[in-house]
């Protein structure tokens, strides 16, 4: 594709590319809306938009969805010659639409029949000013006059279309990420045009693409994650019936998280909005694990057992139980953390989360936990 001239390409998927192109307009991982009213201002900022994009680290098929430009016949009017040969503009304008082809000059009687004649001149000359100039244009009696005696013909470039949107012109430079995190990338970005491409007034950047459902993706989580923070503490608070053991089960989140963290930094992942889902779900399977063990503990307790030994009868006997459950999850994502498939780019940082964060959690239920429990329960009898 690189060697066919004039040709912009971009690499997505088709159902990604349906998607992302409904919700925003946008085919790429992110784009720069400029909108605005004059089509010269939108095209020359759009460029420098387009230039400052490519000095990025990480971006990837740059490129301006504007409107295709199209050569045209611009006819301007000379009021005074036509005043001075008394010749209406309506009247102009009636010769030269009948040249284009666009009205009927006369029409043809057959029987009933009514036959519209339409006149024009050359598909080849429709372009050329000096032949669009010698169209003779009716001027009364006194004869023809060529067009050019009344009017000004050139040839020029201009949109055939514009996207609109809330009401103003808009032009799009889009970018794929690659290498990055979209975030990182719309910050970096968004200071250099800041700097380098001022807008004049009336005009504005908006970004759109994948870093907008991000963003509102983020928005939706960070209200959902203490929800389920908050939703795990009271389940264990009505486990236990005792708000320090259900404090100590709870330690296993933060666990969970810096082993997840770990992770994505070791297979140089970012954290993404699946990265975040796998949080929610490696939080409840290390809870799970706690429960097992502190609810073991005190089993062991009221059966009359010491303190000391209930504590390391339970972490022994339920090793076995906790290790099955962490190694039964952490080898089932194991091949989605493992996958280079279309879909990768969802499943891996998932999964990556899940299997991280249960190891370093299963290693804190096996040797913290217990030990947590029994400093807790020794301070309190004291």
């Amino acid at each position: 594709l690189a060697r066919i001239p004039g040709l912009e390409y971009a690499f997505t998927q088709p159902i990604q590319m349906r998607l992302d192109e409904a919700e925003t307009g946008i085919t790429t991982d992110v784009g720069v809306k400029i909108l605005g009213d004059d089509p010269a201002v939108l095209a020359a900022t759009a460029a420098a938009v387009e230039r400052v994009l490519l000095r990025v680290d990480g971006a990837s098929e740059v490129k301006v969805t504007a409107a295709s430009r199209v050569k045209e016949l611009e006819v301007a009017l000379d009021r005074e010659a036509a005043a001075r040969h008394r010749l209406s503009a309506a009247a102009i304008g009636r010769e030269v639409e009948i040249a284009l082809g666009s009205s009927v000059a006369t029409r043809v009687v057959d029987g009933a029949r009514r036959i519209g004649v339409v006149v024009r001149t050359e598909a080849g000359n429709r372009l050329d000013p000096a032949r669009m100039g010698a169209l003779p244009i009716s001027w009364g009696e006194a004869g023809m006059i060529p067009l050019d005696a009344v009017t000004t013909s050139r040839i020029v470039e201009s949109p055939e279309a514009f996207a609109h949107e809330g009401g103003q012109r808009m032009v799009v430079v889009g970018a794929n990420v690659r290498g990055r995190d979209t975030g990182s990338f719309v910050t970096e970005a968004s200071d250099l045009l800041a700097r380098e491409v001022p807008l004049p007034s009336g005009y504005r950047f908006e970004w759109g693409g994948q870093y907008r459902n991000q963003q509102s993706a983020v928005r939706r989580l960070s209200i959902l994650l203490p929800i389920a923070v908050l939703a795990i503490y009271l389940l264990l608070y009505a486990t236990f019936g005792v708000a320090r053991q259900a404090v100590v089960v709870m330690l296993n989140l933060p666990f969970a998280v810096i082993g997840g963290v770990a992770a994505l930094a070791l297979a140089g992942l970012t954290v993404s909005t699946s990265a975040l889902i796998g949080f929610i779900a490696v939080f409840g399977i290390a809870v799970l694990n706690g429960v097992v063990m502190v609810a073991y503990i005190n089993q062991r307790r009221e059966a009359g057992e010491v303190l000391g030994d209930a504590v390391v009868d339970g972490a022994a006997i339920r090793l076995r139980p906790v290790l099955m459950t962490a190694l039964a999850a952490s080898l089932g994502f194991l091949p989605m953390a493992l996958s280079t498939s279309p879909g990768a780019e969802l499943q891996r940082p998932l999964a990556t989360v899940v299997i991280g964060g249960l190891l370093s959690a299963t290693l804190l239920t096996l040797f913290v936990l217990p030990t947590v429990y029994l400093a807790v329960e020794r301070r309190l009898r004291r």
